[in-house]
This record gives structure tokens, C-alpha cells and sequence, in this order.
């Protein structure tokens, strides 16, 4: 049995009376757009509720799916004392984590730091609640992985309900942007309703394929909360018709809520927007590879072969000079689907010559990157590459010597160094890029610290 209905809601605490206090009548849209969410369900009365939540426990690399039998939870930080209860479908958090395992996905059940229910939970259970309270719950996190990883575990939600014959329901919990308005909890943004404008856009038309074009610096800027849980909710739908109604947004508060409510009708659609994606990012992939220079094309072939051999390649013959008789400090950073999946380096030159410190950065980047899991063998495809050469770096006086797209940094504390490179996405200024080549050093925000800038060739 398909997933019979999903929904996008928001989470503000505001919402409940008992901590809005009367704030919430601002947001009577939202609200009655959640009565009549509530009400729908109470309608389908499903075995199971799937809760997707932006404030579950999360993980840069893994998605979390809440394990045991039941939990409880309540929004006593935001002044009300209710305490919600669930029992957890354990055997169906047993199928997604045994789908998981089978299709060597990153997710399950391990990692769990706070078994009690997140608000992003509890707001939609106390609407849902008044109407209907018979089902099952699975709760779900986020992650910081790709897009169309959260749309494949999406996919292996909807493979596991349809495995064991469930009655399900999802819910997508998620605010949009938070910067829509000067006194809102972030301030303002002009990306905040641009953003919103695009997210409203996609979800009266379930153009879900659309979330996969949103711009990344467009999304950060804008400080959405519900993408991740959106997309998933996405994948769930996968290759279902659907009828849509668009229920209600609102801002009043600078943060966008929308209320959006999918039922599948039986229908299948030939349209696989994961298998899209792929395949567009497979041809952007093969584009670059193409245009790949003896520099990236030796980090991607290192690292390749040391996935898949676990070992080290002997250094390729007929390189340039300048790979085998010049020393130079060396970045490798590895993106995949525009995300950051590691980047490790050497200030300045460890080995005989670039080539064998490209060779090392390579493995130590897609190995050793303490921030992410090691690349697994079906990641090497989507892999994308990009080496940076470094001068030697020269002492400066102060940040006034810098130029964020010319300059990288090195900031020194005692035995505290950290390093940033130039021309990074979403670094635009100079304090900006200080502030972060600290926080990787671990300097406090009133420790002195001496200057370096250095140059980059950077080979993509």
C-alpha cells in the first residue's frame, strides 16, 4: 500500500495558544490551514505518521531515524506543559534501516542523542492530535547531505511502507525563509522572499524536480528550515500523481509558513525526477572531466584507485615539469552535487614534488576528512575536483593587505594556525573570511593573532 497523503507544515511554537498567547491569532491562516491537515488525517486514519524534522538529531553524513518503542516529548522550553506521547512502528524502522543497509545508504537508527520528541515533532502531532490519535509514528531527521541523497531516502521510505502493506501518512515539518523582515528573528534578506516566492512556486505545482535547481547560496542567505524535510517528503512521492492543495502562507512574524497538502490518487507518473537528476549531473560530471587538467585528473585517479584498490598508485609517467620538478603546498577539495565532501591540505611542501603532494591530499581528502565519512566506491562517479596551488605565504601587518578573492589567509596563535582560501563561495569579505580561518584554529574572538596571505592557482 503507497503513501496515501504527505503535507508541508510549519513549526512555530507561537502556534500552540498556550505559549503564543495570543501571538498566534497573527498567524490564523496557518493555523486553519493545520485544522484542516488535521482534520484530513483524521479522515484517512493511517496505521503510521511519518514525521520528517529539521530538529530531530542530525548528522552531516547520516540520516537519523529515531529507534525504540515509544518516546515522549513536550514544548516546556516555550512555556506550555503538555507532554506528548507515541509509540514508535518499530517494524517499520526496522524495513527503511534494513532497506538502508541492503542499498549501502547512509541512515538508521544509530547516533541517537535525545530520545524525547522535537518541537518540530510535537507542533504537528497537537493539531494532528485533536482529531485522531490510533497510529504509529516514525520520526525522521534531516542531514547535511546532498539533495538527491535526501530524495532517495525519500524513495526507500516510500519502497519500505509499500513492503510491509502500511496505511502512511507523511509529514514534511519545515518553516521557509527566516530573514523576511527587519524585526524577525534573523533580520532581513532580500533572498528571504525571493526564496519563499520559489518554494511557494513549487509546491502549488509539486514541480518537485525544482528544489533540485534552487540556488545553494539563494537557500543560505535566505535561511530556509524545511528543504531537506520538503525534499525527502518529495522522494516519498516519487513517481506518484498527485492532487494539491495549497492551503495557506504567511509571514507576520519574518519567518514564512506554508501549509501544503499532497494526496496520491493511484496513478503513476512516468516522470522520475531522482533518475533526472542523475542523469543530468552524470553528463555535468562527464563535461568536466572532459575539460579535467593533469592536476585534478591525478587527484581524481589517486583517490579512485585507492577506493577501490586500497592502495596507492605509482606516480604516472610523462606529467609536466611542473608536477615533478616543483614543490609547492597543495589543496584538494572534493564536491559532490555542489556540496562540500572533503578538502584537506599542506601549507606548505611536504614532498619531493606536487605531483606526490597532490597524490597524498587526494587519499587524506577523500579518506581522511574527520568532517565526513570516507567516499564510498558508488560516490566516485559524482565526485567533482578541484586542486589548489599555493604560494608561498608572506607575513602582512594587517587585514587592510587582504583581497578575499585574491588572498588566502593564515591566522597564527601560538600553536594555533588555521587556513582559508580565496575565492570561496559564500565568503565575501575580509572579516568574514578572518572569522572563519579562526574558528578552524580554535582562536577566541579577543586572542591576538599574526597575518599571512598567500596566492592560489587553482586547477578545476
Amino acid at each position: 500500500m503507497p503513501i496515501s497523503a504527505a503535507y508541508i507544515v510549519p513549526h512555530p511554537p507561537l502556534i500552540v495558544p498556550e505559549v503564543g498567547r495570543g501571538k498566534e491569532k497573527l498567524i490564523a491562516k496557518t493555523i486553519d490551514g493545520y485544522v484542516k491537515v488535521a482534520k484530513e488525517i483524521g479522515e484517512i486514519k493511517p496505521q503510521v505518521i511519518i514525521i520528517i524534522s529539521p530538529h530531530s538529531v542530525m548528522y552531516s553524513d547520516y540520516i537519523h531515524v529515531s529507534p525504540g518503542d515509544n518516546a515522549k516529548g513536550s514544548l516546556k522550553r516555550f512555556g506550555a506543559q503538555e507532554i506528548y506521547s507515541v509509540n514508535y512502528d518499530t517494524q517499520l524502522t526496522d524495513e527503511i534501516c534494513r532497506i538502508c543497509g541492503t542499498e549501502n545508504f547512509p541512515a538508521g537508527t544509530s547516533g541517537e542523542k535525545d530520545a524525547s520528541l522535537d518541537h518540530g515533532t510535537v507542533i504537528p502531532l497537537h493539531f494532528i492530535n485533536q482529531y485522531f490519535n490510533d497510529y504509529r509514528l516514525i520520526r525522521c531527521s534531516i542531514s547535511g547531505l546532498s539533495k538527491q541523497e535526501h530524495y532517495r531516502f525519500g524513495a526507500i521510505i516510500s519502497k519500505a511502507v509499500e513492503n510491509l502493506n502500511r496505511d502512511a501518512v507523511i509529514i514534511a515539518s519545515g518553516d521557509l525563509s527566516h530573514r523576511l523582515t527587519a524585526d524577525g528573528p534573523y533580520g532581513y534578506a532580500s533572498e528571504g522572499p525571493e526564496l519563499d516566492l520559489k518554494l511557494i512556486n513549487i509546491m502549488k505545482s509539486a514541480r518537485f524536480g525544482e528544489f533540485f535547481d534552487l540556488d545553494e547560496e539563494l537557500c543560505e542567505k535566505g535561511a530556509e528550515c524545511g528543504l531537506g524535510a520538503f525534499i525527502i517528503m518529495a522522494g516519498a512521492l516519487d513517481k506518484k500523481s498527485v492532487d494539491i492543495n495549497f492551503l495557506s502562507y504567511e509571514g507576520p512574524y519574518g519567518v514564512g509558513y506554508a501549509v501544503c497538502a499532497y494526496k496520491t490518487n493511484g496513478d503513476d507518473i512516468s516522470r522520475d525526477f531522482l533518475e533526472q537528476e542523475i542523469v543530468k549531473n552524470s553528463r555535468y560530471i562527464k563535461n568536466l572531466r572532459d575539460g579535467e587538467d593533469e592536476f585534478v585528473r591525478l587527484a581524481r585517479n589517486t583517490l579512485e584507485n585507492y577506493v577501490i584498490s586500497g592502495k596507492m598508485i605509482d606516480m604516472p609517467e610523462n606529467l609536466p615539469d611542473i608536477l615533478t620538478k616543483t614543490r609547492a603546498g597543495v589543496f584538494v577539495s572534493i564536491k559532490k552535487n555542489g556540496q562540500l565532501r572533503g578538502c584537506i591540505g599542506t601549507i606548505e611542501p611536504t614532498q619531493n614534488n606536487i605531483a606526490q603532494e597532490i597524490m597524498r591530499n587526494a587519499i587524506s581528502s577523500g579518506i581522511h576528512d574527520s568532517r565526513f565519512s570516507p567516499v564510498r566506491k558508488d560516490e566516485l562517479e559524482n565526485l567533482v575536483y578541484s586542486v589548489d596551488v599555493l604560494s608561498p605565504a608572506e607575513q602582512i601587518g594587517d587585514k587592510n593587505m587582504l583581497d578575499v578573492k585574491r588572498y588566502g589567509v593564515i591566522v597564527t596563535s601560538g600553536r594555533k594556525r588555521g587556513l582559508l582560501l580565496p575565492n570561496l563561495d559564500g565568503v565575501d569579505t575580509v572579516d568574514e573570511q578572518l572569522s572563519i580561518a579562526c574558528q578552524k584554529a580554535g582562536i577566541g574572538k579577543h586572542e591576538k593573532y599574526t597575518l599571512e596571505r598567500f596566492e592560489v592557482v587553482r586547477h578545476t
